[in-house]
């Protein structure tokens, strides 16, 4: 029973975390005048602090099965490089005026997917899928244009949506290809993590860490650089303190996330009942933490039956991938 207690606590620490990341982001982003980079170099640090210093400390404690190999580093390594671009590609949704309350739910939507894919590939097991598999697969796809056609819009005038018509449109196409990136690099993440972690002879920890290096090394080392080469002080100059605060809280949200699911799979959780619950709890609560505040304050029109319906059908379809994908597929991580 205590098991079961901890499996539980440990996936609602998931889902709570994943469901207000976006939240935390778009928020942070927003208080850096819609920078494109700068947030993404608050996430580094905080899954440095989150996923290499906790981790170490743990391991110093109490130890751990497994062990460091030079294959299982590069493995996880890679793993936390295509989990620092998915972040990224969030981050670049929001500076081009994505909402969480669709962004989110398309890439909780979208990364299982694209995290099956991968995983039949890897495992060649493409004539194992079955049909519930496929109409899973379909049901995303559905429910997807629907969250798209029915998203919630901010309350403005005439005259300002007229004119902000052609630029919406842009933005549109940007959020979309910035969802596409996080999709398919969240959707790598999960084989190529549990790829390392066999390498290291079943260490959850270790690679964890790898994981908060990656995210170090491509948002605290290399973004800076970019930023400097592309736009210097001028970029630079949209840092503020609660930017910061706000997104270095959903850079902590992520990585805390991440170790939730660790957590469930040590107290004796199984895949096959830990990542539905997470995918499809995560964009409930996102939802709610979005649209709530908006409605209530009247920046955000009342969303459409439609678009509830929408987000349901993504979550159906997203736990069907997950629960009749082909045997031997290892869970997806954030």
């Amino acid at each position: 029973m205590r098991g079961f207690v901890l499996v539980i606590g440990s996936i609602a620490l998931t889902a709570v975390s994943w469901g207000v990341y976006g939240v935390l982001m778009r928020n942070g982003t927003m208080k850096m005048e819609h920078s494109h980079l700068l947030p993404f170099v608050w996430v580094g640090l905080a899954y440095c602090v989150i996923a290499v210093i906790a981790p170490v400390v743990l391991l110093r404690l109490w130890g751990e099965k497994g062990s460091w190999t030079t294959t299982g580093f590069i493995w996880s390594f890679v793993a936390g490089v295509a989990g620092a671009l998915g972040a990224l590609g969030v981050i670049l949704a929001f500076a081009f005026h994505g909402s969480p309350v669709y962004v989110m739910p398309l890439v909780f939507g979208g990364a299982p997917v694209v995290n099956t894919f991968v995983t039949m590939y890897m495992s060649k097991s493409y004539k194992q899928a079955s049909p519930l598999f496929f109409a899973g697969l379909i049901l995303v796809v559905l429910g997807a244009l629907c969250v798209l056609i029915f998203k919630p819009e901010a309350v403005q005038s005439v005259d300002a949506a007229k004119k902000g018509m052609i630029e919406a449109a842009v933005n549109m196409v940007a959020v979309g290809l910035s969802i596409a990136l996080t999709v398919v690099a969240w959707g790598v993440y999960g084989p190529v993590l549990h790829k390392g972690q066999m390498f290291m002879q079943g260490s959850r920890l270790r690679p964890l860490i790898c994981v908060g290096l990656a995210y170090f090394a491509v948002a605290v080392v290399v973004t800076p650089l970019i930023v400097q080469v592309l736009s210097g002080s001028q970029e630079w100059n949209k840092m503020s303190f609660i930017g910061s605060a706000w997104s270095f809280a959903g850079g902590s949200a992520g990585a805390i996330g991440a170790l939730g699911i660790i957590l469930a799979f040590t107290f004796g959780g199984k895949p096959t009942y830990v990542m539905p619950l997470v995918f499809g709890g995560a964009p409930v609560i996102n939802t709610l933490v979005t649209i709530g505040p908006g409605v209530a304050d009247g920046s955000i029109r009342t969303p459409s039956p439609l678009f509830f319906a929408g987000l349901i059908i993504v979550i159906a379809g997203a736990a069907a991938v997950l629960v009749f994908a082909p045997k031997g597929a290892p869970h997806p991580a954030k």
